[in-house]
């Protein structure tokens, strides 16, 4: 009929909107009619009869009973009812446009289907959970994708995850997502959780299905260290890849949206990662090491550790960042992290300086970060500084540390202190041995700080 007649694009988009509402709704009729099957792995006990066909719950009561934790109305309305696996109607986040009412197309939420175990399990309601299994409920009983046990360890709440692995829920049961409950363990409140899964015969190498996440990844991403050690005293796979080729120790060099008060946190889980044999040169599938990670998150602690441990300082990722491109990128975006402090590191152990002709250009994006750029600056015995370099500092920042700006920008007529040429003098000496080799020299305390460009806030 569309290929017939014009039809106009907003007529073909009603026409789609109102077959996929039919779709959805034929769908409802049928879960209210018939009884889902049993899930994978799942153990129906001998002596249990088999669960009663699903129903669509039509009494508000009810409905909220579980979402309340009210154990007497729930008890009282489940003996009407006469069924503990009904489907709840939820409303997700998610807006798609709708003709339900008298034919008028408008926005609304999305419906899903939940049942009361997972909404009890997923709210912490123990005794309500109890009851609902009493009555027959189906413990692995999953209408919204997500079984009961998965959203109790995805809320941290214990004993309901205990109560369920003993009605015999599955720990190894996949939600709509492709995940296990072991995926759903990424708060520090579910470590018991996840020790119960482990116990009732979770895998603790199990992939994720579209990313292949094992749970020591989820664990390294949320810097859990009573996790990761939880998971590798049960045996887990401490180099196992996901889909982007990353490990657990890449995930935790690489955290989402990390602050500076979590650093310290990410780092405990790379050093138990590094201790228990991760591979400090693996790379990802764009060929980005632990260390160029560590520093696009800017993390000091992470990367200090990366380094002690023989990380390649100047390996270059697919894109052609090395690990100092990748810290400089984000200085100015990361000040709360002391980026200068991974740069220093990275000069200390041989990582390849600045091309002169680009420290106007650094100038300009790191100029908030002063130390970072007299770091960066203190490496060179000559800088030809011109008088661009105060057009590229914007004046806010030149007044905020104006002692600082001035020393910079007298570089292009005055020439470096004996001091400094001495210390790029033994610096070039000691090139790609400095770190093991400097200590051993016999140097007052304040003079070996020098020689490993310890900061001073000026220029000399």
């Amino acid at each position: 009929m569309a290929s017939s007649f014009p039809f106009s694009s907003c007529a073909l988009r009603s026409l789609q909107l109102e077959t996929e509402e039919q779709e959805k709704w034929e769908i409802r009729r049928k879960l209210s009619r018939l009884a889902l099957r049993p899930f994978l792995h799942h153990h129906q006990p001998a002596d249990r009869p088999p669960p009663p066909p699903p129903r669509l719950c039509a009494d508000p009561l009810l409905l909220m009973a579980p979402f309340t934790g009210h154990q007497e109305n729930l008890q009282e309305l489940l003996g009407k009812e006469n069924s503990a696996n009904l489907l709840v109607p939820t409303r997700k986040h998610d807006l798609r446009w709708s003709s339900e009412q008298a034919g008028i197309w408008s926005l609304t939420y999305e419906e899903e289907f939940t049942c009361p175990l997972y909404v009890s399990a997923s709210r912490g309601h123990t005794e309500c959970l109890q009851l609902l299994l009493r009555k027959g409920a189906h413990v692995d009983f999953a209408p919204g994708g997500e079984s009961a046990l998965h959203g109790a360890c995805e809320n941290g709440h214990n004993e309901c995850v205990r109560l369920l692995l003993r009605y015999g829920a599955n720990p190894n049961l996949q939600s709509q997502d492709g995940l296990h409950p072991l995926h759903y363990c990424k708060t520090p409140e579910s470590y018991h959780c996840a020790k119960l899964l482990l116990q009732y015969g979770a895998h603790v190498n199990s992939r994720s299905e579209d990313e292949e996440l094992t749970p020591l990844h989820m664990a390294a991403r949320h810097a859990l260290l009573d996790h990761v050690d939880l998971y590798l005293r049960h045996g887990a796979a401490v180099d196992k890849r996901d889909v982007q080729g990353e490990t657990p120790l890449s995930a935790a060099c690489s955290p989402p949206q990390s602050g500076a008060g979590q650093l310290d946190s990410y780092y405990k889980v790379c050093q138990r990662l590094v201790e228990s044999g991760a591979d400090i040169h693996t790379r990802d599938n764009d060929q980005q090491s632990p260390l160029h990670l560590a520093c696009k998150s800017a993390n000091p602690q992470t990367v200090q550790l990366l380094l002690e441990r023989g990380a390649e300082v100047n390996a270059m990722s697919y894109s052609g960042n090395t690990a100092m491109q990748n810290i400089l990128q984000v200085t100015a975006y990361k000040l709360d992290n002391q980026p200068e402090l991974i740069v220093r590191a990275l000069l200390n152990h041989g990582a390849i300086r600045v091309w002169p002709g680009a420290l106007s250009k650094v100038l300009r994006f790191c100029c908030s970060s002063p130390r970072t750029v007299e770091v960066l600056l203190n490496t060179y015995s000559k800088v030809r500084g011109s008088e661009d370099w105060a057009e590229v500092v914007p004046e806010e920042e030149q007044q905020k540390h104006p002692h600082f700006f001035q020393s910079v920008f007298s570089l292009s007529s005055s020439p470096r202190s004996l001091q400094h040429l001495c210390r790029c003098a033994l610096r070039s000496h000691l090139e790609g041995r400095l770190p093991e080799t400097l200590p051993q020299i016999p140097l007052p305390a304040p003079l070996l700080q020098f020689v490993l460009l310890g900061f001073e806030g000026v220029l000399y």
